[in-house]
């Protein structure tokens, strides 16, 4: 169990192995398999990534200036004008927001099958037209999704507020099962020693109701941190309560509170910081298992034994320098993930007809989501790899030993 403070700091603390420090950048270990919808549904798509800040006086004016260069932009591509259509609609219909930000949008035909806020804008605004959705750009800014439970909690209950394993917000409110009497007060008289029994015992029936309600969302949503904060005697009967296997999950905190108006900045530091430091142990250990199994001979590297893995499904963590200007390419079945190789013959071997060659990334991404391995995006040289490729896999065989030698 970890006390934290009322930290400002969002950044991560963990160090890597030969003192890689990944506190200052956003590496995370993604699971995609939000992106697989996408993949279900055969071509062309749409993929638009758009500087969505606009000021509240000229919103209007500023998209309608970045939707007619988008427009442009995807009908010298050839994109069917009711995509774009689609699109326009889907960014001209979003609330106005405050501060710099983006918008990733995905469509085929008239349907815009997803649309995610970038935290911030696009280092350039793009549009592309391709077999598949062209997801990278999404995926760097996206980062990892850490499930998480947590209390702001009081001595009559508490709020919840948690998020899925897919990304999903959950809240809740639990009214302990004790309203009356639970604030300690000088009744006097011969009462007085059994009144303040009665509180007491208030408290602990309610921090036991509170415990059993974020015990079971956490089951609920597969959560990797509970983060309890609120009035510290609260706090102090609540933790105990929870079930042993959540303790060494736990970060307490004597920041926030349930009264009116309450600023809840404070607490949300501390939740970023216990979700950030999560993500980043996770890259931390992918990173010495990918070491470990070089030592042993058997890791994955370079491009194509990666995409071997994959059709395997042997990996289980892709590694990988995203490389913008990268004009590699890879071919694909365009109706089974699996099938992914660095030319064509296999892929009619296998008895595919039509196969389609396509950018390395959108194939790579396409693979990992459809066989479910994850990814991580590492800096170059941060970690010996060919081709700024390799792969942690879920088991070795001959195969792995001989390529890695």
């Amino acid at each position: 169990m970890t006390q934290v403070g009322a930290v400002t700091d969002p950044g991560g603390l963990f160090l890597g192995t030969a003192g890689t420090d990944y506190s200052q950048r956003k590496v995370h270990v993604m699971n995609l398999a939000f992106l697989r919808p996408l993949y279900e549904s055969p071509g062309p798509w749409v993929s638009v990534y758009l500087d969505a800040t606009r000021s509240e006086q000229k919103a209007d004016h500023e998209v309608d200036l970045r939707l007619r260069a988008m427009r442009e932009h995807l009908v010298a591509k050839g994109a069917d004008p009711a995509t774009i259509d689609a699109i326009e609609d889907t960014i001209r219909q979003r609330p106005y927001e405050h501060g710099r930000y983006g918008v990733a949008v995905f469509a085929r035909g008239t349907d815009v099958a997803l649309v995610e806020t970038l935290s911030e804008p696009p280092v350039s605004e793009n549009a592309f037209v391709e077999p598949f959705p062209h997801a990278m750009p999404l995926i760097a800014a996206r980062g990892e999704e850490v499930p998480y439970v947590r209390v702001l909690a009081d001595r009559a209950g508490a709020d919840l507020n948690a998020l899925t394993v897919g990304g999903a917000p959950r809240s809740d409110k639990v009214k302990g099962s004790d309203p009356y009497p639970i604030h300690k007060t000088k009744v006097g008289g011969w009462s007085q020693a059994r009144y303040q029994r009665s509180v007491e015992e208030s408290w602990r029936r309610n921090a036991g109701d509170v415990a059993a309600a974020a015990a079971e969302l956490a089951e609920q949503v597969g959560a990797e941190v509970i983060v309890v904060g609120g009035d510290v005697h609260a706090v102090d009967d609540l933790v105990p309560k929870l079930p042993k296997r959540w303790h060494d999950h736990v970060v307490r905190t004597e920041a926030g509170s349930r009264g009116a108006g309450a600023d809840e900045t404070a607490l949300d530091d501390v939740t970023m910081r216990a979700i950030t430091d999560t993500a980043q142990k996770h890259v931390r250990d992918v990173i010495d298992r990918f070491r470990v199994q070089q030592g042993e001979g058997s890791a994955s590297t370079g491009l194509s034994d990666v995409v071997t893995r994959l059709q395997r499904g042997q990996a289980d963590t892709v590694l990988l320098v995203n490389d913008e200007s990268s004009t590699d390419k890879l071919w694909i079945a365009p109706d089974d993930v699996t099938l992914i190789s660095v030319d064509d013959q296999p892929l009619r071997e296998a008895g595919v007809t039509d196969p389609l060659l396509v950018r390395a990334d959108a194939a790579l991404v396409r693979a990992i989501a459809g066989t479910g391995a994850q990814l991580i995006l590492i800096e170059p040289g941060e970690v010996d790899l060919e081709h700024g490729i390799g792969a942690v896999l879920r088991y070795a065989d001959a195969s792995s030993a001989a390529s890695s030698s």
